[in-house]
């Protein structure tokens, strides 16, 4: 009873229209950057 109401999502889930690939490399992109605002800021920690 269950599986019969998850199938057609589980199918709905693997149709994108975006690669797989482009949203990695945009999720790495966002990482490196919040990593690289990460470190613009480090010294603010340190002041008195």
């Amino acid at each position: 009873m269950i599986f019969s109401e998850v199938a057609p999502v589980a199918g709905a889930v693997h149709e994108s229209t975006v690669n797989a690939p482009a949203i990695g490399l945009l999720a790495f992109g966002a990482l490196v950057g919040l990593l690289l605002v990460t470190y613009s800021f480090r010294s603010l920690g340190t002041r008195h």
